[in-house]
């Protein structure tokens, strides 16, 4: 019995330490430095197949840092880096001619897509749009983020404070040399769905 006590409790401090209502206005949320947490983050893409449907794949394989200023959100910074090797559409041979493909990723010789945040506006107590430059197979275009901070709280196993966000933003394949199939309705615009949490790092 007392080592099922034991166990009770260990599961109520964690399920209330997941519980807890995160701080949602981005002025509250502590300033520092904080690292990606892969686990908690996803960067999926769609794009239209010949109208008939919007084709959805992600990447598996994401890093990145956050330089976040609560008394200036604007001021903020963030890098973040996929490795486009990683792409995933749930079909190990269509991943393989994706990733290594030079009409595609070309992963061998362009291993690493790049962001690189270049300004921030904020719009509301949370929300912004991020505006950055993005780097996918050799060239490097700007890029809009439409950008809500959905909260600072704690994540299990992170001692320190973690940041969730979500994005949104759009750009044109072709402008990075990907413009195979564009002709034949393959959709040349791509639309980026972006979910994070970065952990404190102390």
């Amino acid at each position: 019995m007392p080592r099922m006590k034991h166990i009770l409790i260990f599961l109520c401090l964690v399920l209330t330490a997941c519980a807890a209502a995160p701080v949602k206005i981005a002025g509250e949320a502590p300033t520092g430095n904080y690292k990606l947490d892969p686990t908690h983050a996803s960067v999926t893409w769609s794009l239209s197949h010949a109208g008939l449907s919007n084709y959805t794949a992600r990447f598996d394989t994401i890093s990145g840092a956050l330089n976040f200023n609560s008394a200036s959100p604007e001021a903020s910074t963030v890098d973040i880096r996929i490795d486009s090797s990683s792409v995933s559409t749930g079909l190990d041979k269509f991943d393989n001619e994706l990733a290594t493909s030079g009409s595609f990723f070309d992963a061998g010789t362009y291993p690493s897509i790049r962001f690189v945040s270049t300004g921030i506006t904020v719009t509301g107590e949370a929300t912004g749009i991020i505006t950055g430059d993005l780097t996918l197979k050799g060239v490097t275009k700007p890029l809009t983020l439409d950008t809500a901070f959905n909260g600072a709280g704690k994540s299990f196993g992170n001692p320190g404070k973690t940041l969730g966000f979500s994005a949104t933003g759009k750009f044109n394949r072709s402008d990075f040399n990907m413009g195979h199939l564009v002709a034949f309705g393959i959709g040349d615009e791509v639309t980026l769905k972006i979910e994070t949490e970065f952990n404190e790092t102390r």
